[in-house]
């Protein structure tokens, strides 16, 4: 069974930064990181694939940076210039199928999630 346990969640002012950690019990060939806030649909925010390519939706370009340590099957999501529109849980993800690295795959593997939240 995969294991995915994200932490680094928390409260900062707009304008902070915050840097969340996901650590999974193996390697894939793409994770993920989504966000949901509440009364809204899940998004996808980032996505990095085991050959080090990165997708960053637009909403957080130039502001959010994807990143992943191999060695210790980790993956990190690094926060800068946050705004009250960021306020969401955060989770990591690893797809059953690899089709869907880019979308929400229900069957695939997620973390608990981790709050953040952004006061303006």
């Amino acid at each position: 069974q995969v294991q995915l346990v994200e932490s680094g969640g928390g409260s900062v002012q707009a304008g902070g930064s915050l840097r969340l950690s996901c650590a999974a019990s193996t390697s894939a060939y793409c994770m993920s990181w989504f966000r949901q806030a509440p009364g809204k649909e899940r998004e996808r925010v980032a996505t990095i694939y085991s050959d080090g390519r990165t997708d960053v939706t637009d909403s957080v370009q130039g502001r959010f940076t994807i990143s992943q340590d191999n060695a210790k099957n980790t993956l990190y999501l690094q926060m800068n210039s946050l705004k009250a529109e960021d306020t969401a849980i955060y989770y990591c993800a690893i797809p059953r199928f690899i089709n869907n690295c880019a979308r929400a795959d229900s069957s695939g593997y997620w973390g608990q999630g981790t709050q953040v939240t952004v006061s303006s």
